[in-house]
């Protein structure tokens, strides 16, 4: 039996690339999921899809920029199975343009976002966790921009290296109840969420990542699964990348017999 097989998992931004990935991962799995997003009609498309491949799939949809919206879908959790095992931050935003360009209002819907709803929902399924006995796991999408801020997303990479910080801050304060708190950081994944980026701008892309391609379903998400597995029962406060090592350094045109390779 698989070791997800029941297992209870929230995901949030289940409509985007990596969130449909990493949802179509735990249902083959045999797990129960909860989906949330904006994009209703695209997350309802989602579950039918995994409905249909046997899995068990409440959707929710909810506005995770607000309280309410937070509030909201930490009850709908509760009232599903009172507590899930897993939680999943996926949800996030990139709005891109130069810091001239980006004013205070567009750096607190980025915040609110990217930081203050994982925050929230965070705390929030820790305490049904807590209430439930329940030796959980949460699992926080970062990115390399946390790390290393590229131009035209400076709030972005703010918000990503706070939430970073608030996994390592997590992880220390929940420990003692057994849950667990970790960070993926994928890499480069070309599809619907950036599908006006032209093809010479993911070819060059492409040519900083050392591994030399982009990241697929079987990469990131296999990094989630197993960080919500028991093989990952003394993990935690760390991040994963999963990135082909992108952000192990700047990579840089060296003569082929230096390399000994390619």
């Amino acid at each position: 039996m698989s070791e997800h097989q029941h297992q209870k998992v929230v995901i949030t931004g289940a409509a985007g690339v990596l969130g449909t990935w990493i949802s179509q991962a735990f249902a083959r799995e045999g797990a129960e999921l909860l989906l949330t997003d904006r994009r209703e009609d695209q997350v309802e498309r989602l579950a039918d899809e995994l409905r249909h491949g046997g899995a068990t799939v409440h959707v929710v949809e909810s506005d995770l920029s607000t309280d309410q919206g937070q509030i909201e879908l930490l009850a709908a959790i509760r009232q599903a199975w009172g507590s899930p095992d897993v939680l999943v931050n996926n949800a996030g935003i990139y709005p891109h343009g130069s810091v001239l360009e980006t004013s205070t209002s567009d750096v607190r819907g980025i915040f609110e976002i990217n930081v203050v709803a994982p925050f929230a929902l965070s705390r929030g399924v820790a305490e049904l966790m807590i209430e439930a006995g329940i030796h959980g796991s949460i699992v926080n999408i970062g990115s390399g921009a946390g790390l290393s801020p590229a131009t035209g997303g400076a709030a972005y990479a703010a918000s990503k290296a706070a939430l970073h910080m608030f996994t390592r801050a997590f992880a220390l304060e929940l420990a003692s109840f057994g849950i667990r708190v970790n960070t993926v950081q994928p890499g480069f994944a070309p599809g619907s969420d950036v599908s006006h980026l032209e093809d010479d701008y993911i070819e060059a892309m492409i040519r900083t990542i050392p591994l030399a391609r982009t990241s697929g379903p079987g990469d990131a998400p296999e990094a989630v699964l197993f960080l919500c597995s028991p093989r990952a029962s003394f993990v935690t406060g760390s991040t994963i990348s999963v990135d082909g090592g992108r952000t192990a350094g700047t990579l840089k045109p060296m003569p082929a017999q230096t390399l000994g390779g390619r």
